[in-house]
């Protein structure tokens, strides 16, 4: 099965983008961020009509994320669990594909960092920290993919001094990426691409996508099981040549698909 992550920074401004690049790549299962509509305005009547099923968590002009699938959706959970008083429309779950769980994320962005923006970015990253634990100790295949608006290494952006102090890349933030991982997570795109500053965002400001000034903050992170049925990864950088582009691009990976129970028995 193909999985990719995408930021589309508006389902409505960039849907036609979207459908040409779900046509040609032909995913089986796609995680969107940044929707930015409220679940009854959602598109979802075109993205029925090239096969998938959709699952919505959105809110008016903000945030908003999205699970499509053609191979199952079910379970659909909506909101990171651990504060009931968080409406911010940043993460939904669902089982795909026989017994994969995913996860579409927003993780909030943090700036300015010395702001109560950042404390609500590091409070929600151990809370996610918390629910990536529980997904691993029901030992399926988890895929915890999105926009994570983390830059793991100096590695991921075109100029580490000039985002220095910047929320996505202050110690703090790499930190608390670094805990997800260690709980046993995969990053599915360097487990199998080595190369350094390959990114998946670029600001449209200051020609950055013409430039190549970009960040690798878009991520799939993979369990143990997951992990075990890796079979490909990657950005494609496409979309983001377009007119009307999201300042992201989708991030993908492939899985062979999870063994039977009469396999496993």
């Amino acid at each position: 099965m193909k999985i990719v992550t995408w930021n589309v920074n508006s389902i409505k401004a960039r849907l036609p983008n979207v459908l040409d690049w779900l046509k040609a790549a032909e995913p089986d299962v796609a995680l969107l961020q940044e929707t930015k509509t409220v679940d009854e305005n959602f598109p979802a009547f075109e993205f029925e009509a090239l096969g998938y099923a959709c699952a919505v968590h959105g809110q008016k002009s903000y945030n908003g994320v999205a699970i499509l699938s053609k191979i199952g959706l079910e379970d659909v959970q909506a909101r990171l669990p651990g504060d009931a008083t968080d409406e911010q429309a940043r993460y939904l779950e669902a089982t795909v594909g026989g017994g994969v769980r995913v996860a579409t994320i927003y993780l909030p962005n943090g700036n300015p960092a010395d702001s109560e923006k950042y404390s609500y970015k590091l409070a929600w990253m151990a809370r996610l920290k918390t629910r990536a634990a529980a997904l691993l100790a029901t030992e399926q295949p988890v895929v915890l993919g999105g926009d994570y608006n983390v830059i793991p290494t100096d590695d991921d952006v075109h100029d580490p001094v000039a985002w220095a102090g910047d929320a996505l890349i202050k110690p703090q933030t790499r930190a608390a990426f670094r805990q997800i991982l260690w709980l046993g997570y995969t990053d599915a795109y360097r487990a199998l691409n080595a190369t350094p500053h390959k990114y998946s965002f670029w600001d449209y400001q200051r020609g950055a996508w013409s430039r190549d000034e970009g960040v690798r903050i878009d991520h799939l992170l993979l369990s143990p099981q997951a992990a075990d049925l890796l079979t490909g990864s990657g950005i494609d950088t496409t979309p983001r040549g377009k007119e009307k582009a999201s300042d992201h691009t989708p991030v993908w990976c492939t899985l062979d698909d999870p063994p039977t129970e009469e396999e496993t028995a």
